[in-house]
């Protein structure tokens, strides 16, 4: 799956030269610097909402032209599954937490204490814990 603002750029550069536009004209119009719209266009810079309404309002684009356009290109894609990195399974129970050597110099270490009724879903909206550090 591409980066969307690979395909926003891709969009935009596409839809300048097909207006026979230049760069130094859209900046222009748009009120941005002639790299920085560049750079949007070839999908380096993440544009914000706003520079990417300003950037359609110079190329005379509406915003939903410019995201049903984004939204055609990326149906066009095809679809590559990513997997996600899988987490290491721990063993119910006690879990410790594990404090470096240096713990001792960041600061004082927090505390928990306090008291759980055992069972019931009304002792677990009473219970009460006090955290010091």
């Amino acid at each position: 799956m591409p980066l969307l603002r690979r395909v926003i750029g891709a969009v935009l550069r596409r839809v300048r030269q097909r207006q026979g536009r230049t760069l130094k004209e859209v900046a222009a119009g748009a009120g941005v610097s002639l790299p920085y719209l560049s750079e949007v266009e070839r999908g380096t810079k993440e544009a914000s909402s706003e520079i990417l309404a300003a950037i359609c309002r110079a190329l005379g684009l509406p915003m939903t032209d410019l995201l049903d356009l984004v939204r055609q290109e990326l149906l066009r894609q095809p679809v590559a599954r990513q997997e996600l990195p899988r987490q290491p399974v721990r063993p119910a129970g006690r879990y410790e937490i594990a404090r470096p050597h240096s713990a001792a110099r960041r600061g004082p270490t927090c505390s928990v204490s306090g008291r759980r009724p055992r069972t019931g879903p009304a002792a677990r909206r009473s219970a009460r814990f006090l955290v010091t550090c």
